[in-house]
């Protein structure tokens, strides 16, 4: 079956003909408009150069809050005076950080130029948020993803020393949480998210949540 082609018309294909891997249409745009469509039905923009490519992966990886998973050493990690935690002080330093990150078994980053404005102008909108971590008043880790009513789109996270990641994603799960956040969504696996309590469940499970949950 031939890809769906994206034009200027704000749509997309149901999730359920996406290709096996979770490749659902390319092309359009990055519009604000656009991506909050995108998340609120379970999609999301991954791709090298061009054209943009839009997934909706089966099954989806997802974390729920009230069901993270704090080992002793996380608990030590958390107590310590090591890191400062904020929340939104640093949305433009955090993606760019994501940005230059280079990850094995990747020549690039998908957070191109293109998405690094984008993103940046959904944080004007209040879309997009960030989460960072300080040592010493450098910033050093952070993570950043949309918001939608009760949902959290995790999109990227980084880190410059040991722990500085694990730091912010611990600390946001649980302020998340505070703030009434139901669901998170870690997109695809990683035995790290795993350790922590994140799990896989079908598409159409998850796309009835978001339905659920995203007013």
């Amino acid at each position: 079956m031939p890809l769906f082609a994206l034009n200027k018309e704000l749509i997309f294909p149901p999730v359920h003909l996406a290709e096996p891997d979770g490749l659902l249409a390319m092309g359009g745009d990055l519009s604000t408009d656009r991506l909050l469509l995108a998340y609120r039905n379970g999609i999301f923009p991954w791709y090298e150069g061009e054209p943009i490519l839009w997934w909706s992966t089966d099954p989806r990886f997802v974390l729920i809050p009230s069901e993270i998973k704090i080992n002793r050493s996380i608990s030590r990690l958390l107590k310590k005076n090591e890191f400062t935690f904020t929340v939104n002080k640093a949305f433009a330093k955090v993606i760019h950080a994501c940005k230059e990150i280079r990850r094995v078994g990747q020549d690039g980053t998908w957070i191109t130029d293109e998405v690094e404005k984008a993103y940046c102008k959904l944080h004007t909108l209040g879309h997009a948020h960030s989460a960072e971590v300080w040592k010493d008043d450098e910033l050093v880790g952070g993570v950043y993803g949309i918001k939608m009513g009760k949902v959290f789109f995790g999109e990227s996270m980084f880190s410059k020393v040991s722990n500085a990641s694990r730091f912010a994603f611990i600390n946001y799960v649980q302020q998340l949480q505070e703030e009434g956040i139901e669901l998170i969504d870690c997109q695809v696996y990683t035995e790290y998210l795993e350790s922590l309590g994140a799990k896989m469940i079908d598409r159409t499970s998850f796309v009835k949540r978001l339905g659920e949950l995203i007013p």
